[in-house]
């Protein structure tokens, strides 16, 4: 079964919170304790959004399957070329290709818009393993190891950096990148 990708909107933040905040207490898939309220997802929703980055819902059978945002990798100007790729998939979907459809997806997305890198942060998880083998197949490449860089659930915790290099000729850039100043502190 092929997932039906979509872009994500407001009636899709119930559901893409209640996924994320069963990760957030379940899982360590995210370095987050405890689950944002529906109002923080909407701020992050709009967030991406402002930067012209793709938020997707993956749907299968009609149901609600997944979803995928990108975000900016840094907020410092000379990082405008690269985001990140996050993926949060039901449980019930997992191993169907929804996480693969959804990172293909993004990639398309950041490609479309002249960026040159996503990246992707896989921490230690049940299914970190599958998630570093789905960014291998589609030609993501290890750029290393936070080691012991979180603390959840009594453990400390790697993440592994995967980047997919979308002009490795290093030629210089064809467009202007995201809006990143003002950037944090």
């Amino acid at each position: 079964m092929t997932p039906l990708l979509r872009d994500a909107d407001e009636g899709d933040l119930a559901a893409i919170a209640a996924l994320y905040g069963r990760e957030v207490v379940g899982g360590t898939a995210t370095f987050e304790t405890t689950p944002p309220t529906l109002a923080e997802m909407t701020d992050r929703f709009e967030a991406v959004r402002r930067h012209g980055l793709p938020w997707l819902v993956a749907e299968v059978d009609g149901r609600f399957a997944g979803y995928a945002y990108a975000s900016p990798f840094r907020p410092r100007p000379a990082y405008r070329y690269g985001v990140e790729g996050s993926i949060y998939v039901e449980e019930n979907a997992r191993g169907s290709g929804v996480g693969r459809c959804l990172l293909i997806a993004l990639v398309d997305h950041a490609r479309a818009m002249g960026l040159r890198h996503v990246i992707g942060a896989i921490s230690d998880s049940e299914t970190s393993a599958a998630s570093i083998a789905l960014h291998r197949s589609l030609g993501f490449r290890e750029a290393g190891v936070y080691r012991q860089v979180g603390w959840k659930f009594e453990r400390w915790l790697d993440v592994t950096l995967m980047q997919l290099d979308m002009n490795p000729d290093g030629g210089p850039p064809q467009a202007p990148g995201l809006d990143l100043t003002g950037g944090l502190a």
